[in-house]
């Protein structure tokens, strides 16, 4: 099943001057580009993200606050995101 980009996603991407499609690559969620050049893939397939988390909150899925929850325990366990327009920084501010 394809990864489909929600709106918090597309916000945060226009913001950073960026644009966001599905990715070609199986494994990844989005590929991420600025103008015409791909600047990385980004998010695991099989992995939720904060989008997707707020969502499962709004149909019941999971109990109000497990976004929040999960957006904490990523941030914590990924000290690799700061680095400007790497990969790791670009899964920190597009999907969490």
């Amino acid at each position: 099943m394809a990864y489909k980009i929600l709106p918090y996603t597309k916000r945060k991407a226009k913001s950073l001057g960026l644009q966001v499609k599905p990715s070609r690559n199986r494994k990844k969620k989005i590929d991420v580009f600025k103008g015409d050049e791909k600047i990385g893939s980004i998010g695991a397939i099989g992995y939720n993200d904060y989008p997707t988390y707020l969502e499962m909150e709004k149909t019941g899925e999971v109990e109000k606050g497990t976004a929040e929850k999960r957006r904490k325990l990523y941030k914590k366990r990924h000290t690799d995101r700061h680095k400007k327009w790497t990969p790791s920084w670009l899964a920190d501010q597009l999907l969490w």
